[in-house]
């Protein structure tokens, strides 16, 4: 495969980070975004962050997909040329006290995704 620049959303989640440095072993450039939230830990996303940050071929920016200007700056910069949309509210127990952040996060968080690529 030839070397990317790749946008990956929820680069500092558990999988998200794993993903981020399969692509950066591979040499491809990776662009990553986060919003950090509270879900979990925030102290275990930060470490992955750091952990990416080390690399050459990385860069994070701590934003919310719902935050349209915000992420159509990073598309802007970046230009990738892929996306891997992995951020999303996970959790099913939290959905029945909180529907709403999943709504935010899991659709209109990917709409502007979809719109911006």
């Amino acid at each position: 495969m030839a070397q990317e620049r790749i946008l990956l959303t929820g680069a500092a989640g558990f999988i998200g980070y794993h993903v981020a440095e399969a692509l950066l072993a591979e040499g491809h450039t990776v662009v990553g975004v986060d919003n950090f939230n509270d879900y979990y830990a925030p102290a275990l996303k930060e470490a992955r962050h750091a952990r990416l940050l080390r690399h050459e071929n990385y860069s994070g920016h701590r934003i919310d997909l719902c935050d349209l200007p915000a992420l159509q700056r990073v598309m802007e910069e970046a230009r990738p040329s892929l996306v891997c949309h992995l951020a999303a509210q996970a959790g099913v127990r939290y959905s029945l006290t909180n529907p709403f952040a999943y709504q935010r996060s899991n659709l209109d968080g990917f709409f502007n995704v979809l719109h911006l690529s």
